[in-house]
């Protein structure tokens, strides 16, 4: 049986992977650990943990085999050094950290002390992404000229996202640092290196932080992506565009299809199969745990998104585009 520490309540997909860890007959959570102590007291006695109001304490005296990271983004490299040195087993939300050079750290921690690290890329194990990427890499649409990312919804003008996800300290950011981290690795997955990203954030509504927002990212095989966001938008179902010289892909839209046509299609076709999906990103870091499989997303693809990340917000603060 895995034992398993929770960082913090802080993020609103905490409570599913502590839900999704007890599912399990293999793993529990054990203990949690919070940075508003009285959140996570209330949250251990929901689910039958314990409490440890010292995070200290915590990586050393309890019999862990790994923690799950969900505090704010701004403690992300403390947390999760302090875990590594503890020899704890890794798994985190989105983004790795809120710069490179701590991204950088944290790596190096990671790396010295062995531990095994997995960081959320959910949409990286949906059947539908995998077989857009297998059209990319066996070159069925041709040169890749445009790939547009569409992944938004109302929780700032629907009021249900938590208020400390408005907190710019917090969280270094709003919609595209949140919301738009899947459109970011999602574009850096399918494209490769970026050269250039410039960035338009916007407010809509009263926030500290930006609710709409648009990165455009330049690759060195001069690839185009454009990754949309927003926290105002309660009818945007996600949507993935690939267009190449030889043909295009349509994934998700209001009929959640998948459509494609290239040189050798008369018309717009569904695939007769679709890959299968990967486990998702806390299976698969407890089943890595286990040795009963493999992780798909490492420690390179997290650094990757926060120097992305990174540079997006500092095109849209300098308005001007920012080279790689």
């Amino acid at each position: 049986m895995l034992n398993i520490g929770m960082i913090s309540g802080w993020h609103v997909h905490a409570a599913g992977y502590a839900e999704e860890i007890n599912s399990r007959d293999d793993a529990q959570v054990k203990v949690i650990w919070d940075e508003e102590p009285q959140r996570g007291q209330s949250w251990a006695a929901d689910i039958n943990a314990e409490f440890e109001a010292d995070l200290e304490v915590m990586l050393t005296d309890y019999d862990l085999d790994g923690v799950v990271v969900n505090a704010p983004t701004s403690i992300h490299g403390e947390v999760i050094i302090k875990a590594a040195r503890a020899q704890k087993d890794i798994f985190t939300e989105k983004v790795l950290t809120l710069t490179e050079k701590e991204g950088r750290e944290v790596v190096r921690e990671i790396e010295k002390y062995d531990v095994q690290f997995c960081i959320s890329f959910p949409h990286r194990t949906r059947p539908e992404i995998l077989f857009a990427q297998k059209m990319i890499q066996e070159d069925q649409l041709g040169q890749i000229s445009l790939v547009r990312i569409r992944n938004a919804h109302d929780g700032a003008s629907g009021d249900w996202l938590p208020p400390h996800f408005y907190d710019p300290e917090q969280c270094g950011g709003g919609a595209m640092v949140d919301l738009g981290a899947h459109g970011m690795y999602l574009a850096r997955w399918l494209l490769g290196q970026p050269r250039k990203v410039t960035s338009v954030f916007n407010n809509l509504l009263d926030k500290p932080v930006e609710d709409n927002a648009v990165s455009t990212i330049e690759f060195e095989n001069d690839a185009v992506a454009i990754n949309e966001t927003g926290f105002v938008t309660p009818a945007s179902p996600f949507s993935l565009e690939v267009h190449g010289t030889r043909g295009s892909l349509f994934i998700g839209g209001p009929e959640n299809e998948v459509k494609f046509k290239t040189e050798n299609t008369s018309d717009w076709e569904t695939p007769s199969e679709l890959p299968p999906a990967l486990p998702d990103p806390v299976d698969q870091w407890l089943d890595a745990l286990l040795d009963k499989g493999d992780i798909h997303f490492d420690l390179q693809d997290g650094l990757q998104l926060t120097e992305l990340m990174e540079k997006a917000y500092r095109a849209h603060k300098e308005d001007q585009a920012v080279y790689f």
